[in-house]
């Protein structure tokens, strides 16, 4: 699994700013605040994205992707739990892909892996095949909330 230590974390600092979030780095072994699933998976609260070395990327990601798919009142009260109905998770889900694309070093096909290896599970086996094949109704909820263009690509900006 890739890890934020991995990569370029001023690329993600960078991408993160674009949708209105800090990253936060959080010392070796320290309890990451507002993780979900604690360990070293990444964390939110309020705009604020925390993460250690040893955070898997696709969690910075998804974590950062819930962030920019919730309404802006859920932004305002964030602290761990992103909520969302199932629609909006398989948004997250697919903007994740998509903002791996944007980082050097990671691109879409790496994350698919580590998204299977950590346990997502969609309908037609693999996190590649739901993109790929099942994932029309992700890309038509990020494209009616300004989160990605007719192109599919990210606007920049968050859920408004």
């Amino acid at each position: 699994m890739l890890l934020l230590a991995s990569i370029d974390r001023v690329a993600v600092a960078l991408l993160l700013s674009r949708h209105g979030m800090e990253l936060v780095l959080v010392a070796p072994e320290q309890a990451i605040p507002g993780s979900y699933w604690s360990g070293s998976e990444a964390g939110l609260e309020a705009d604020r994205l925390y993460a250690r070395l040893d955070t898997p990327v696709h969690s910075v990601l998804h974590e950062a992707s819930h962030y920019i798919c919730m309404t802006p009142e859920r932004r305002a009260g964030l602290d761990r739990d992103a909520g969302g109905d199932d629609l909006e998770e398989s948004a997250v889900c697919y903007l994740q892909v998509l903002l791996a694309g944007q980082l050097p070093g990671v691109a879409r096909e790496r994350m698919f892996c580590d998204m299977d290896q950590w346990g997502y599970s969609f309908r037609l086996g693999s996190t590649h095949a739901w993109f790929a094949a099942d994932a029309d109704d992700a890309r038509e909820w990020l494209r009616d909330h300004g989160v990605i263009d007719a192109e599919n690509r990210p606007t920049g900006a968050a859920r408004g």
